[in-house]
């Protein structure tokens, strides 16, 4: 019976050093797709969020060209997160070695591994920031039509609208927060940034990092 989070695709190599499948070169476009057009938005909403970084739409073309493309751009970021949802939701559910993780967190900070439980492909920091994307994507995409009134005006009440744009605001600062804490996270933990750009990642980072992921795809070897 095939793991819960070994994924299509996964497999590992024998060699020196022993490498392991853990992106696909689909998973790779469709993960950096969303991250560029998480970027655009974040840069063309603060354009649009306050008159001190008005000065942003020169990246967009000015003023208009912002708020014609920014609500576009979301439409792209929710197609493509959508296929990264269903590509990794289901090695992303919650186990309990999870818990037992996120409760050593001082030891994930201060780079004691050996006293974490073993984790799966993804561990609970991983799966945090991956149901926050989630819910907060969905916050967004709702929230931003409500008060898109070039296609939805007629659909919504003016005081509607005020209250779409206030959870538009605030869910877009909380994705943001998230978006830092995933870039530093990747950055942080040497290898992670490498796996989604070439695919790929050392036996020695995923014994380390993700060891009963190994074990697993070890087994579904033999």
């Amino acid at each position: 019976m095939t793991a819960y989070d070994v994924e299509s695709g996964d497999q590992v190599h024998p060699g020196k050093p022993v490498t392991v499948d853990r992106y696909t070169a689909g998973a790779r476009v469709n993960h950096w797709i969303t991250a560029i057009s998480l970027v655009l938005l974040a840069l063309s909403g603060l354009a649009l969020f306050h008159p001190s970084l008005f000065f942003l739409t020169g990246l967009f073309g000015g003023g208009q060209w912002t708020r014609t493309i920014h609500p576009w751009i979301g439409v792209v970021l929710f197609v493509s997160f959508l296929g990264l949802f269903f590509r990794f939701w289901h090695a992303n559910l919650w186990k309990a070695e999870d818990g037992t993780w996120l409760a050593r967190l001082r030891d994930v900070i201060g780079g004691h591994e050996e006293r974490l439980p073993e984790v799966g492909k993804y561990n609970a920091g991983q799966k945090v920031v991956f149901w926050s994307m989630s819910l907060l994507i969905i916050v967004l995409i709702v929230s931003g039509f409500l008060i898109w009134d070039q296609y939805f005006a007629p659909y919504s009440t003016i005081e509607t609208k005020r209250i779409a744009v206030l959870v538009h605001a605030l869910a877009a600062i909380a994705i943001i927060c998230v978006w830092i804490v995933h870039v530093y996270a990747a950055i942080w933990v040497r290898g992670t940034i490498g796996a989604m750009t070439k695919g790929q990642v050392t036996g020695g980072w995923a014994w380390r990092h993700h060891r009963k992921w190994l074990r697993e795809l070890v087994v579904g070897k033999k």
